[in-house]
């Protein structure tokens, strides 16, 4: 008989590690950081984990026999999935053991790899020795008495994936993160038909928007970004998720329209130059496509670094400054110390194009954000759309699939995402973490 124990991402978004158990197979899906546990204990970069012991110690990570790299005992579990790169689902994985296969999808592990790259050394984020076992759509691994079939969904990162797990009870699935109102709500939905034809006894899925839902979509976000930037005579910045690709081709096509460039930091550029050999992308190249790539200056510069230098259209802050009106230039808050020597033009703006701050460490980067917008003179606009299904459309996918059980996760409020979602033939159960349930 096949079990779940949720090891993370109960009442909370985020920190995913749900184990699967078949008889004597243990798989993992998603290994992610809980951003909500670490900040109990951790403020960056004043208080920061040294160690593998206090993150054990605090419950950043699972106390599991047999996972970790620091553990000398056998390994207990057969392998990880990942749904996808972000933090709160993939980053934790670089404890584990390197005999312990983790399989995601191939722009899962490009992202990965290239964010690990640009990153600097952390004991926490080292995925530097890890290797990656890649599928696409339509593989089926078997992993002892499990088989596993990932299926892409939209979300607001490439390579993202839901889950059927057969079972020896019967199907599961596991959505991962996903949304219907993106650029792709067909991958998405290919997920919903093909867990509904499996008649699974089990779905797990995310509740990220119970509170704060709103009703939009990548082509509205387009729209109001492009009207901002018409309007601007400044410069204008630009601030979102340095892996939304879909966001990007947003602002790029608001910086064509208006014959404006996008200029992009050296980390995103490094990125997109390793996911453009991801034909499934289509991902624009250089300047003949309205991007160029902005050069902080330093005093050395890393490999990669200098790879982006050889190979793209490069200006720097001098030359940022003198072409105001030309450009978007996408800037995050760690970036903001350039805007000194910029010296944004009255008649400009910010876009801020991420989630709002959700607990108290993002609403303190935030004030600091604002003190800049005020020195610099810069109104913001808040142009936006979630990477997560939204209520309504939960509600209905759900229904369409037909599981009795539902266990929610990623969800900060999974009281109301019982009374929402609890009807006659839905149980939704409200897991507690390291209890183990039966299927």
């Amino acid at each position: 008989m096949a079990s779940l124990v949720f090891y993370g991402g109960l009442g909370e978004i985020g920190g995913n590690k749900i184990l699967l158990k078949d008889k004597d197979t243990k798989v993992f899906f998603d290994f992610g950081m809980s951003i909500q546990m670490k900040k109990r204990y951790y403020s960056m970069p004043f208080v920061s984990p040294r160690s593998e012991r206090s993150l054990l110690a605090f419950g950043v990570l699972p106390s599991i026999e047999g996972i970790y790299k620091f553990d000398d005992t056998e390994r207990s579990i057969d392998a990880v999935f990942l749904s996808h790169s972000h933090s709160d689902h993939a980053a934790h994985v670089s404890f584990l053991k390197q005999e312990i296969p983790v399989y995601c999808g191939e722009t899962t592990a490009t992202i990965l790899k290239t964010l690990n790259e640009t990153r600097g050394g952390s004991f926490e984020f080292d995925l530097s020795d890890r290797c990656f076992q890649t599928f696409r759509t339509g593989n089926t691994l078997r992993i002892g008495n499990v088989e596993v079939e990932p299926i892409h969904v939209d979300h607001s990162v490439p390579g993202a994936y839901g889950f059927l797990i057969h079972t020896s009870s019967g199907s599961i699935v596991y959505t991962g993160d996903l949304r219907l109102h993106g650029e792709r709500p067909q991958m998405s939905e290919e997920l919903i038909e093909a867990a509904q034809k499996s008649k699974p006894v089990a779905v797990i899925t995310e509740g990220t928007n119970m509170i704060g839902a709103a009703i939009s979509s990548e082509a509205e976000v387009g729209m109001k970004i492009c009207n901002v930037v018409q309007n601007t005579s400044g410069i204008v910045l630009a601030n979102f998720a340095v892996a939304d690709i879909d966001r990007l081709r947003s602002f790029l096509n608001a910086a064509r329209a208006c014959g404006r460039s996008l200029v992009v930091n050296m980390r995103q550029a490094y990125l997109l130059s390793k996911l453009r050999s991801d034909k499934h992308l289509e991902l624009p190249h250089g300047e003949e496509d309205s991007i160029l790539v902005f050069q902080r200056e330093k005093k050395r510069y890393h490999r990669w670094e200098k790879d982006v230098m050889a190979q793209s259209s490069i200006v720097d802050t001098a030359k940022i400054a003198d072409i105001q009106d030309k450009v978007i230039l996408v800037c995050s808050y760690y970036d903001f110390e350039e805007l000194v020597d910029i010296k944004p033009r009255p008649q400009s703006c910010h876009i801020l194009s991420s989630s709002e701050p959700y607990d108290e460490e993002m609403e303190l980067d935030f004030e600091r954000l604002i003190n800049w917008l005020v020195y610099c003179g810069l109104p913001q606009y808040h142009i936006h759309v979630s990477g997560h299904v939204m209520p309504l459309q939960l509600l209905e996918m759900l229904k369409t699939i037909g599981s009795r059980k539902v266990f929610p996760v990623h969800c900060q409020y999974p009281d109301l995402f019982k009374r929402f979602v609890g009807a006659k033939g839905i149980d939704v159960i409200r897991a507690e973490l390291g209890r183990e349930y039966l299927l």
